[in-house]
């Protein structure tokens, strides 16, 4: 059983984002683990791991919170409902993100280099998929049935018979 498709556009170019993104941050948590421990030891494999994690998880959550507010198009309530979500989901994730930086600030196996140079390369790679998807893409732009000519677009006292150049002459 298949599911009907969305008619909202952004619907599968968030779904192959938050795709890409999850297999990018699966490679990016091994790179950094590996060379987290090979520079600073097991506190810079933890120090790196939490970066990426945290990264991936605050990048997804505008995503997600896209794609659940789409499921009220069509409603009356539509716009209001989507900016609420979305914008809720923005300012809990800068809240949250807060609140895990100063958490994670004073703890002793916190490499702040290792674990720095994780987010930023979260962050990056997540700007470089979303390049990638929306420019391969295809979003169809108009979705109307365009009208067909007839006979009854003629200006009124036009000839049908076409013979512009006897008139002119």
């Amino acid at each position: 059983m298949s599911t009907p498709e969305s008619p909202i556009t952004s619907t599968p170019v968030l779904r192959t984002t938050l795709v890409w993104s999850a297999v990018v941050t699966a490679a990016l948590a091994v790179v950094g683990a590996v060379v987290g421990f090979l520079v600073a030891g097991t506190n810079g494999l933890f120090s790196a791991l939490a970066g990426v994690v945290l990264a991936a998880l605050f990048l997804g959550v505008t995503g997600v919170s896209i794609l659940i507010a789409n499921r009220w198009f069509g409603d009356p309530l539509y716009v209001p409902v989507f900016f609420g979500i979305v914008l809720g989901g923005w300012l809990l994730k800068f809240v949250v993100f807060i609140v895990v930086l100063l958490v994670l600030r004073g703890q002793s196996w916190i490499e702040p280099t290792e674990f720095f140079v994780a987010i930023v390369a979260g962050v990056v790679a997540s700007l470089v998929i979303d390049v990638i998807v929306l420019t391969r893409m295809r979003i169809p732009t108009v979705s109307v049935d365009l009208p067909t000519t007839s006979e009854d677009d003629a200006a009124p006292g036009a000839e049908a018979s076409g013979d512009d150049e006897e008139r002119r002459a």
